[in-house]
C-alpha cells in the first residue's frame, strides 16, 4: 500500500515532530487546529490545515466528525493520532478504517484489550508476566478499595480502567484518604476518557517507572527496541526519561524485554507501543499497563538505537515489514528534559502565557522538540508541554554533563517553565547517581526533592487567540472567513460587533483535555502554591483561583462551615487538577458555578470569618 497524505489528529511539538517526519518520507501532510492554535507552528508547517472551529478539546482534537471531515477534504489517506487525544481510542481508529483511510496505530481490537487495564492485566498474568496484588474487574465502590487495602496494606493505586498518561489514578497512602482518593478518580476519569471504572493494586513503596519500547509489524515480527526509565514525575506525570534505564542487572532486563514481547505477541500488536513497569524498592518489577500508542519520551529511545519510530510507524501502517535490523543496535545514553510551562515554585502550578523569549540550546548530542516560537501563545487550555530538550552522549556520564550545559544555555521569558527543576536535578546525587546509587522514585519530587525554589514573577493571564467567523460570497459560493478578533479591534471594525454578527460561528468557553494528579491531589505543596499565588489577601475572606482554568468541582456547599486546610474546591487547566483549599475556618459563600472559566486571582467564592 502506497501513503500519499497523512492528517495529523493532534497540535503541538508531537504534530510538528510527525510533519517533519512525513515530509522526510515524501508524504504530504495536513494539520488541524483549534482557534488558540491557528498560528501554531504545526499549522504553520503543515502543507495544508483545516481549521476545527471551536476552543475546547471536546468541541476540537477530541470531535471525531470534524476531523474525519478535515481528512476527506483534504484528501488524506491516513491519519496519524500522535499521543493523548483520541491516539487510544479504539472507536476513532475504527472510523477512520471505516472511512476508508489507514489508521496509523494498532488496530482497534488491540486497542481495547490494551487499553481496558483490567483485561491488559489478565493478559499479562496469562503470558506469566511479573504482577504485583491488584483486582481484575472494576472495583464498586470506595468500601472495596478499603477491603483491598486491609487485606494487602497501603499504599494503593486506584487506576482508571480505561485510558492513560496518569489521568483517573489516585495512589493513596492514608486510610482516611481512599474515600476522597476513589471519588476524584472516577470523576478524572469520566471527564477524560468518558468512563469512570477503577482497578486497584497495591502500589510498590519507592517504585520506580521502567518501560520497553515495542515495534510489531503485520509479517508477525515483535521487537523489543531497548528500556528507559522515567521516575521524575510530579502526579504521575514523567518530567525527566531516559534511555536505556540505568542500574539495571542484565537478568531485570531481560525480563522485561522478555514480558513486554509476550505481552505485545499475545495481543498480535502493530504499530509502536509501550509496555510500562514498577520496581519497587524491595526489587519487586510488576506489570503496569501497556500505551497502545507513541510516547511523548519516544526520542530518547531513537536516539540510542538509530531507529525513527514515526518513519517506522508509517512503513507498518503500509503493511511493509518494520525496518529494525534483528540486532536491535543501542550506543550511548540520552535524557529528555520535558519543558512545561508550570512554575516549581508553586507546586508545578500551570502558567499559560506568552512567550517573550524562546531561545534554545545547541551543541553536539543536543535534540530540541519545539511546538513553540518567540511570540506564541501557550494557551491554558491544553498541555502545558512547550518542547522537549533531548540530550545524547557517548555514556551517561557525557549525556548529563552535555545536558547541565544545555539546560544552563535554554532561556524563556514571559511564562515559568519547570527549567530551574530540571537544572538542579542534574546536579542532585539521588539523580547523577555518583557511586550508582539511584534513589529517585516516582514520589521522589514530592517526597524528598529538597530544592528551594524561586516564584517566577506574576504576569497577566493573556487573552487567547480566538476567532470571529463571518460569513462571505465569493463568486456566488458562500463560505465562511475566520478573522483574529484582535485584527478586528486594530480595525476598528471592534470585536464586538463582529461578534455579533458571526455569533452563529464562534465557539465560546474552553476547558481542559484531561488531568494528570497523583493519590490525593497536588498535596500539601500544591495548596501553599494556590494560596501564595491567588492574589488576594487571605484575611479579606477570598478563595482565589491559583491560575486561569475551570472549576471542576466544588468541593463544599454554598453556606457550609468550612475548617482551615480543607479542600472546598478544584480547578482544572493544561491537564492538571489542583485542590483550593481554605485559607481560614469559617462560611464558604460561593462566587461561581462549577464547570465555568476563571481568570488567575479571581475570586471563586468567599469565607466569612467564624
Amino acid at each position: 500500500m502506497q501513503l500519499t497524505t497523512v492528517l495529523i489528529a493532534n497540535r503541538g511539538e508531537i504534530a510538528v515532530r510527525v510533519i517533519r517526519a512525513a515530509h522526510e518520507a515524501g508524504l504530504r501532510a495536513v494539520a488541524v487546529y483549534a482557534d488558540a492554535d491557528a498560528e501554531a507552528l504545526h499549522v504553520r508547517l503543515a502543507d495544508e490545515a483545516y481549521a476545527l472551529r471551536g476552543t475546547t478539546p471536546a468541541e476540537t482534537y477530541l470531535d471525531q466528525a470534524k476531523i474525519l471531515d478535515a481528512a476527506a477534504r483534504s484528501g488524506a489517506d491516513a491519519v496519524h493520532p500522535g499521543y493523548g487525544f483520541l491516539s487510544e481510542s479504539a472507536s476513532f481508529a475504527r472510523a477512520v478504517a471505516e472511512a476508508g483511510l489507514v489508521w496509523v496505530g494498532p488496530d482497534p481490537e488491540t486497542i481495547e484489550l490494551l487499553g481496558d487495564k483490567a483485561s491488559a492485566r489478565t493478559l499479562a498474568h496469562d503470558v506469566g508476566a511479573p504482577l504485583a496484588p491488584g483486582t481484575n474487574e472494576p472495583v464498586a465502590d470506595a468500601e472495596e478499595v478499603l477491603a483491598f487495602a486491609d487485606r494487602h496494606g497501603l499504599p494503593v493505586a486506584i487506576k482508571a480502567v480505561h485510558g492513560g498518561g496518569g489521568r483517573g489514578m489516585r495512589v493513596v497512602h492514608e486510610r482516611e484518604r481512599v474515600a476522597e482518593a476513589f471519588e476524584s478518580a472516577v470523576r478524572e476519569a469520566e471527564t477524560a476518557f468518558g468512563r469512570g471504572d477503577c482497578l486497584v493494586e497495591r502500589f510498590l513503596e519507592r517504585p520506580r517507572h521502567l518501560e520497553a519500547q515495542v515495534l510489531g509489524d503485520r509479517h508477525g515480527r515483535i521487537a523489543v527496541l531497548g528500556t528507559r526509565d522515567c521516575s521524575l514525575q510530579r502526579r504521575n506525570q514523567k518530567l525527566v526519561e531516559e534511555a536505556p534505564a540505568p542500574f539495571l542487572d542484565e537478568e531485570l532486563r531481560e525480563r522485561i524485554h522478555r514480558a513486554a514481547a509476550d505481552i505485545c505477541g499475545a495481543a498480535h500488536y502493530v504499530g509502536a507501543g509501550t509496555v510500562e513497569f514498577l520496581l519497587g524498592e524491595d526489587g519487586t518489577l510488576t506489570f503496569l499497563e501497556v500505551n497502545t500508542r507513541l510516547q511523548v519520551e519516544h526520542p530518547v529511545t531513537e536516539e540510542v538505537t538509530g531507529v525513527d519510530l514515526v518513519q517506522e510507524q508509517f512503513r507498518v501502517a503500509a503493511g511493509e515489514p518494520m525496518g529494525v535490523p534483528d540486532e536491535i543496535p543501542s550506543f550511548g545514553h540520552a535524557i529528555e528534559f520535558r519543558i512545561n510551562a508550570e512554575d516549581p515554585a508553586l507546586g508545578y502550578l500551570p502558567t499559560p502565557g506568552t512567550l517573550e523569549v524562546f531561545d534554545a540550546p545547541s551543541g553536539p548530542g543536543v535534540r530540541l522538540d519545539a511546538g513553540f516560537r518567540a511570540g506564541q501563545t501557550v494557551p491554558g487550555t491544553f498541555d502545558s508541554l512547550i518542547a522537549k530538550l533531548v540530550v545524547w552522549g557517548r555514556d551517561r556520564e557525557q549525556a548529563l554533563a552535555r545536558s547541565r550545559q544545555a539546560l544552563a544555555e535554554f532561556e524563556v521569558r514571559g511564562v515559568a517553565t519547570v527549567l530551574p527543576f530540571a537544572r538542579y536535578v542534574v546536579t542532585d546525587e539521588a539523580f547523577t547517581a555518583p557511586e550508582g546509587r539511584f534513589g529517585v522514585h516516582t514520589r521522589w519530587i514530592e517526597e524528598e526533592c529538597a530544592a528551594d525554589f524561586a516564584a517566577h514573577p506574576a504576569v497577566p493571564a493573556p487573552e487567547e487567540p480566538r476567532l470571529t467567523r463571518l460569513p462571505l460570497e465569493i463568486d456566488g459560493r458562500r463560505t465562511t472567513i475566520g478573522l483574529p478578533e484582535a485584527l478586528l479591534a486594530h480595525l476598528g471594525a471592534g470585536g464586538g460587533s463582529a461578534g455579533g454578527a458571526g455569533a452563529g460561528d464562534q465557539a465560546a468557553g474552553a476547558g481542559p483535555d484531561g488531568t494528570g494528579s497523583d493519590g490525593t491531589g497536588p498535596g500539601d505543596r500544591d495548596a501553599a502554591g494556590a494560596s501564595a499565588s491567588g492574589g488576594a489577601d487571605p484575611d479579606a475572606g477570598a478563595v482565589t483561583a491559583p491560575f486561569a482554568g475551570t472549576l471542576s468541582a466544588w468541593k463544599a456547599e454554598d453556606g457550609a462551615a468550612v475548617s482551615e486546610g480543607q479542600t472546598v474546591a478544584v480547578l482544572e487547566a493544561m491537564k492538571m487538577e489542583v485542590p483550593v483549599k481554605a485559607h481560614r475556618s469559617g462560611t464558604l459563600r460561593r462566587a461561581v458555578g462549577a464547570g465555568e472559566q476563571v481568570a488567575g486571582g479571581s475570586p471563586l467564592g468567599t469565607i466569612e470569618a467564624a
